[in-house]
């Protein structure tokens, strides 16, 4: 999977007095030690006794050994790998029938590929066992799964593999677009070593895929991991840039970009490559839900390469594709739209989406549809009402513009050059992070409005970030405009059916009282990742006017990058959020007094370092004794001791005195608050990133790879 720009450190010399039974014997052993340095082999030249007619005489090379030779009149010629190399070996026969080495060339003129040796020709006629897929990628990827926790393919798929070795595909590249590609990464690179970048060859070492990913997107993978789109709608859609994209969603119902990729092609073994290689990027960490495009290929790859994480279709890749799949139905397209809409949203139970859907092929003639007898056997991947546990954190939509993947749309064209997107990288990137900057910034300097005296707003005002709460909030006053009806119930559930005015529709809701379960029809938590007026409603008319606290997802609170999961005593949250906001607020002010001379400066800078580390020791007292007191005491006794120390002593006061040059006027109460002691220890929060991934020394040198002469 990986390419190795040096050469393989294998321990494999070549002793010149060795000695060999036959010629035979002789290449298969050029042959190991080639593939142990990385290069194909060839048999060059072999030679007859004229008496006995036995071989005397032989010499194997490189196979890039020779200068490329072709006809002018060449019909389809076939691509020649010889380049001039001169490495070789010589062996003659003696008059005792030993073969010896008569001279051995070391040295060639292109890069070894220790990593990709099994790609060669010469390499792929071994026993079954060498060059069993499985086998080889456990091999290539053994000196980084120790170190780094990567995981190998839990099952085999070796023929999908093997099938493809031998097709040759690489990607379609306009000139100079190769070295375009490893400027960008060298730069990138440059100014963060985080950087991750991985090239695919074929056999020809030619650019078959390549995927890279920022230092940012690595690092916010790490709290954000729960949910990721893999969307390869530019690819599937026949764009100029046969672009693939890994998307994830902060916070702020922004989207992330955790990784870029061209592919040539969308079989198992590219799109496996391409889930290794980005996993081996991330550190090793399996996504938890991964939504893609409905396709055999993938679907293949994903139970193969994370067989622990929950595997989706996204609706949206469905619905696009009923147009081209069933584009014979004519007149009868938005009638049959109508229906499956109904069948795939309206459906309450999964019986009912069963008799829908029988009957949906039967009036349409489609029973014998081998499209919609592939999407009826995913069903459970993709059809709301089969999708109860999860929640897909806004990234599966029913259209592409209200996707957060769509975000890239602006940018990749349908005639978009890979010059286009080289060029403009930078600048998605810093749009990206300006977005989420100002997002961050407006929560510390704006706080929500309530807008009704509902228990569940009040509740949710601080602990949700601000996008979220003004969804949060409109359910919540769209609660009004409905109304339930108790519809049946048993022992351990009630099931109401909710008139939404609003929207002029009926949900069902499934209400558990004793396990604080709720299920609406709408899917609103499972797709949004929070509750729906519907449920709302049924909460309040039940008599629980708090959300109950597994709907309260941490991804989309004030606390989504704490390195701490925010417990169920939500107004702990909330304490935490008020003191957070308040720091913010208090630095931005320091920022500004402290950056108008050096000696501000130094005096800002000074304090800061000395209150992070009094904040830094005082959190860890606090941790060590809860720590201590776990052993002693029971959890009544610790909850009640973290509550009488939690907002301990205060650490030594920051007084940071206004500039006589300041030429920013602050109203009496600001310099004040600039000026005040702190009564109560304010927790700074340290993100914890992955500081290791993606650029982990000799593994970052085995997963990059240079060869500007090879690319084209």
């Amino acid at each position: 999977m990986e390419s190795s720009s040096a050469v393989g450190s294998s321990g494999f010399e070549v002793q010149e007095d060795v000695e060999f039974d036959s010629h035979g014997a002789a290449y298969e052993f050029y042959k190991e030690y080639a593939k142990s340095v990385g290069f194909g082999t060839a048999k060059l030249s072999s030679r007859r006794s004229r008496a006995s007619r036995e071989f005397i005489d032989a010499k194997f090379s490189c196979i890039r050994y020779g200068n490329k030779q072709q006809s002018d009149d060449a019909v389809n010629p076939r691509p020649s790998p010889k380049i001039g190399c001169k490495a070789s070996m010589h062996v003659k026969r003696r008059q005792d029938g030993k073969w010896y080495i008569h001279s051995f060339v070391k040295e060639h003129n292109h890069e070894l590929l220790p990593s990709q040796a099994h790609f060669f020709r010469s390499h792929m006629s071994d026993s079954p066992r060498k060059n069993d897929a499985k086998v080889r990628r456990r091999k290539i990827l053994s000196s980084v799964a120790k170190p780094y926790g990567v995981y190998q393919l839990s099952s085999p798929i070796d023929n999908f593999l093997r099938n493809q070795h031998d097709r040759g595909r690489s990607l379609t590249l306009e000139g100079g677009d190769a070295q375009l590609l490893l400027e960008l990464f060298v730069h990138m690179q440059l100014e963060n070593p985080k950087f991750f970048y991985a090239v695919d060859f074929n056999e020809e070492h030619r650019l078959r895929n390549v995927f890279w990913v920022d230092a940012k997107g690595i690092e916010d993978y790490a709290y954000f991991n729960d949910v990721v789109l893999l969307d390869t709608a530019y690819f599937s859609n026949k764009y100029k840039l046969p672009l693939v994209l890994f998307i994830g969603a902060n916070q702020h119902i922004q989207p992330i970009l955790y990784g870029c990729a061209l592919i040539a092609d969308d079989t198992v073994f590219t799109f496996a490559w391409l889930m290794q290689t980005w996993c081996l990027a991330m550190g090793g960490l399996h996504p938890q839900v991964l939504l893609t495009d409905e396709s055999n290929s993938m679907k293949t790859a994903v139970a193969n390469v994370f067989p622990d994480t929950r595997h989706f279709i996204s609706l949206f890749s469905i619905l696009e594709k009923i147009p081209r799949q069933l584009q014979y139905l004519g007149p009868w397209h938005e009638t049959f739209l109508a229906k499956f809409l109904k069948c795939v949203h309206k459906s309450w139970s999964e019986e009912l989406f069963e008799k829908r859907w029988l009957k949906l092929v039967e009036r349409f003639n489609l029973r014998d549809d081998l499209w919609m007898q592939s999407i009826y056997e995913s069903r459970k991947l993709w059809v709301p009402t089969f999708i109860r546990d999860v929640s897909f954190s806004a990234l599966s939509a029913a259209s592409r513009c209200e996707g957060l993947n769509s975000f890239f749309d602006k940018y990749v064209l349908v005639d978009t050059s890979l010059k286009d997107l080289v060029a403009q990288f930078k600048l998605i990137l810093e749009d990206r992070n300006e977005e989420e900057a100002k997002a961050n910034f407006d929560a510390w300097h704006e706080a929500p409005e309530p807008k009704s005296p509902s228990p569940f707003e009040k509740q949710m005002s601080l602990v949700y970030t601000h996008e979220i709460f003004k969804k949060f909030q409109v359910e919540v006053l769209g609660a009004a405009a409905c109304h339930l009806k108790k519809e049946q119930e048993d022992e351990s559930s009630i099931t109401y059916v909710v008139k939404d005015f609003e929207n002029n529709e009926d949900f069902k809701v499934e209400w558990n009282e004793q396990k604080l379960e709720i299920n609406c029809s709408c899917r609103s938590f499972q797709y949004r990742g929070y509750l729906c007026r519907h449920a709302i409603v049924v909460l309040q008319m039940s008599g629980v006017f708090t959300i109950p606290f597994k709907y309260i997802l941490q991804r989309w609170t004030n606390a989504a990058t704490s390195r701490h999961p925010i417990s169920e005593k939500l107004d702990e949250v909330q304490a935490k959020v008020r003191r957070y906001n308040d720091l913010c607020r208090r630095a931005i002010i320091l920022g500004e007094e402290g950056s108008l001379s050096l000696g501000s400066y130094t005096m800002a800078l000074g304090a800061i370092n000395e209150a992070m580390k009094q904040c830094v020791s005082a959190n860890n007292s606090t941790e060590n004794d809860l720590r201590t007191g776990a052993v002693a005491t029971n959890l009544q006794d610790i909850n009640q001791g973290s509550i009488a120390t939690g907002d301990g002593g205060p650490p030594s006061s920051v007084v940071m005195p206004a500039s006589k040059n300041s030429k920013r006027a602050h109203s009496g109460k600001e310099r004040e608050s600039v000026v005040s002691n702190v009564n109560k220890k304010g927790k700074v929060p340290t993100e914890q990133g992955a500081s290791n991934v993606g650029s982990h020394g000799d593994f970052h040198q085995m997963v990059r790879c240079t060869y500007p002469l090879m690319l084209f």
